[in-house]
């Protein structure tokens, strides 16, 4: 009855410890949105333009949980992201009203990835949080992949 009762315990103990990393990864690392970033920097200089679509539905691995890879064009506008392609990166705010799309470019340099910090509400929320997105140029697009702090 005592081995039975450990037995338990243990049972009860790991089943606890295997539900922790699942509430951790509930949205992306900054790890994960750095190899994302670098995979599709990857499939960019592949071809340019199946990697933009592919961004746009999320398709290849190009969705995971919170993170995906967004691009703008040299004219500024968005090229690749989920809801906002057409629309103008270079004139994006936070909501605390940082220029965060001026920013973007400006840190985007060719073969190096930098990053930018600002708040942004996650998905299915109002409320602005710290994001990091990591930014590279690849080709004649800025790229990026954001996740949260």
């Amino acid at each position: 009855m005592r081995t039975l009762a450990y037995l338990s315990v243990a049972v009860v103990a790991a089943g606890l410890m295997s539900a922790a990393p699942a509430v951790a990864a509930e949205f992306g690392s900054a790890a994960e949105a750095k190899a994302m970033l670098e995979k599709a920097v990857t499939a960019v200089k592949a071809d340019k333009a199946k990697a933009l679509e592919m961004f746009v539905k999320g398709e290849g691995g190009f969705k995971d949980r919170d993170l995906y890879p967004f691009c703008g064009g040299p004219d500024g506008n968005f090229t690749a992201h989920p809801s906002l392609t057409g629309k103008s990166l270079k004139d994006l705010q936070d909501k605390a009203g940082k220029p965060l799309g001026q920013e973007i470019y400006a840190t985007a340099k060719d073969g190096a990835i930098g990053e930018v910090s600002y708040m942004w509400p996650r998905p299915g929320s109002t409320d602005p949080v710290q994001k990091v997105t990591y930014v590279t140029k690849v080709d004649d697009q800025v790229c990026a992949v954001g996740y949260y702090k």
